[in-house]
């Protein structure tokens, strides 16, 4: 009896806790307003994924007025989120697929002794010791280790391609479909929303439908011949809409929720299942590709961290302290002869430079003193030797050559002159002569080195000027991140003109595809063209916006994604991308 009693507080307990609660929540909902009359206000809180925010990527092909601001657009736009959704999904899992299968595509390209060497040296230490272990068994029986060997890689690479090429593929057909059905029916999506909800719907169950299929049948050929373990170890089941919603012409909007959260659990679905896949077939991690390299030097360090433990005081040596002490000196000194010093000497030159400026080894007025001297001696000695006053306007010139043409005279008795006669006087003359031309000279030298000494100046610096170029471009180098098409460099812009390649090919094969009637085929490559689009469309956005050129660039990559558009006319506007604009252009070092 006290059991029964008990259970039943409890139950009565419980009850006055649910009402209490529902009470307090419709308290609180008065306080909202009310989104009864709203369909689409309805529809905007059935998923909250849909309000995140999303990273760029192509828009839906919707009619050019529908982004002007009025009530009737702004809630259709909330319609799409579901479609934009879908799209982004894709587009990540493509995004994934494509970059673990242009990895294997690449190994496939290789010789046999690299496809060797991936199986045995990049698989990491396990798939090491198995090949090895494989290797010595094959030499042993048949002697034929090594091309087994890379007849096992070259079956462990294409089956990789095979099964991530069938993904791409199914998921490529997927996009396009859903792409076209949103161009198909874009004017009516703008004008009256509520009425092809229920269409679009439906044929978005459809196409999940065909996708279940197709990755169905991936998955019933590669189950028996497999070599990856749990690779297939189950297909995926999409939830699909009951016979009713597709049939009724008219939903509740229970119905519509049900429906749009279906197709959310659906894209969660393949989200797990292309992750369960693509793990499975992925390429090998950085480190497990590398491990050989980090094993070597975990040795390494290893072994000097030994040594460096012998030296250490741990064990009682003071080594390691005046290892320390030594390379701190080392370094010191080094700091200062070869760097403090030198830029403190281009320091005081260049101020001792322009300080000193007016100082010089030779000053203009020495050199006229001894100018003004010689002239007044050969003046003398020409008045003298000739007998008579020459005028003052007399060139030096002039009478050089009387002292010259005496000097001449006065050599025939050189000893009897020397003493007697002018010799000396003439000598001395020429020695002032000498002096003057030195003096002359030196002059002009002292002009060229001050004119020079700011040159000489920065030629001295330049040794920093060049450490810090190639200090500013490793910086830049670094900023610029050239390893993804989004960076600043030469790299980064090969890659994005190479996207375009690849939507130009692309945009032919899909034109080719169409002209055989070939459907499938054309839907798939078409859904690659807006892979690769959205690709470049992600990686041009920033660069575009900085010119100035994100509109009309913006517009020439939605025209590319138009299906009804001609191809030469798509060819034209991507030869239009590769000579316009900035951002295409090729590198000015190679133009």
């Amino acid at each position: 009896m006290e059991g029964q009693s008990e259970s039943g507080a409890e139950k009565d307990l419980k009850t006055l806790i649910s009402s209490y609660s529902n009470y307090v929540w419709k308290r609180v909902a008065t306080f909202f307003p009310s989104s009864g009359s709203n369909f689409l206000g309805k529809i905007s809180i059935l998923y909250p994924q849909a309000s995140r925010k999303r990273r760029p990527f192509l828009p839906l092909p919707l009619p050019a007025h529908s982004l002007d601001s009025s009530v009737v657009m702004t809630e259709a736009c909330r319609i799409c989120d579901v479609l934009e959704d879908i799209m982004e999904h894709i587009f990540l899992n493509l995004h994934n697929i494509q970059k673990n299968l242009q990895f294997w595509q690449s190994r496939a390209e290789g010789s046999n002794a690299q496809k060797a060497y991936f199986m045995m040296f990049e698989r990491g230490p396990f798939a090491f010791i198995n090949g090895t272990a494989q290797i010595l068994r094959d030499c042993m029986a048949e002697g034929g280790s090594v091309q087994h060997l890379c007849q096992s890689a070259s079956v462990h690479i294409s089956e990789r391609i095979t099964v991530l090429t069938t993904l791409r593929s199914s998921l490529a057909t997927f996009l396009a479909q859903v792409y076209m059905e949103v161009e198909k029916y874009g004017e009516e999506l703008v004008e009256d929303p509520e009425k092809l909800l229920p269409f679009l719907l439906v044929t978005i169950n459809d196409l999940f439908s065909k996708l279940e299929a197709s990755i169905g049948h991936l998955h019933a050929t590669r189950q028996g011949d497999s070599s990856i373990d749990g690779s297939h170890s189950f297909p995926v089941l999409f939830e699909k809409l009951p016979e009713v919603n597709q049939e009724g012409s008219q939903w509740t909007d229970c119905e519509i929720k049900d429906s749009i959260n279906l197709i959310y659990q659906n894209l969660q679905k393949l989200d797990v299942y292309l992750s369960h896949m693509v793990a499975k077939h992925q390429k090998p991690r950085k480190i497990t590709r590398y491990w050989v390299h980090y094993t070597c030097g975990a040795v390494g360090l290893s072994f000097c961290s030994i040594w460096l433990l012998r030296h250490s005081s741990l064990m009682g040596s003071s080594d390691l302290e005046n290892w320390i002490c030594e390379a701190k000196d080392s370094m010191v000194g080094f700091f200062n002869d070869h760097v403090e010093q030198p830029l403190l000497s281009i320091r005081d030159e260049l101020f001792e430079t322009f300080r000193k400026r007016h100082k010089g080894v030779m000053e203009v007025e020495e050199v006229q003193m001894t100018s003004n001297s010689l002239h007044r001696m050969l003046l003398a000695f020409s008045e003298q030797t000739k007998g008579q006053k020459l005028p003052e306007n007399a060139s030096d010139q002039e009478m050089l050559e009387i002292v010259m043409s005496r000097y001449e005279k006065e050599l025939m008795h050189p000893i009897q002159n020397l003493v007697n006669g002018e010799l000396a006087r003439a000598l001395l003359i020429q020695v002032q002569k000498l002096k003057l031309d030195i003096e002359t000279a030196m002059l002009e030298l002292d002009q060229i080195l001050r004119a020079n000494e700011i040159n000489f100046a920065v030629l001295a610096a330049l040794p920093a000027f060049i450490l810090s170029f190639i200090l500013l471009m490793l910086v830049r180098a670094w900023f610029k991140q050239d390893s993804r098409a989004e960076g600043r460099g030469r790299v980064a812009r090969i890659q994005r003109r190479l996207i375009i390649v690849e939507v130009e090919k692309r945009i032919m094969q899909y034109q080719i595809y169409v002209d055989q009637g070939l459907e499938k085929e054309a839907h798939c490559m078409f859904g690659l063209v807006l892979y690769s689009l959205d690709r470049l469309l992600h990686a041009v956005k920033g660069h575009a916006k900085e010119t100035g050129e994100w509109q009309y660039l913006r517009q020439d990559i939605i025209d590319l994604a138009k299906p009804g558009l001609q191809t030469a006319y798509k060819l034209r506007v991507t030869s239009r991308l590769e000579r316009m604009y900035d951002c295409l252009l090729p590198s000015l070092k190679r133009q």
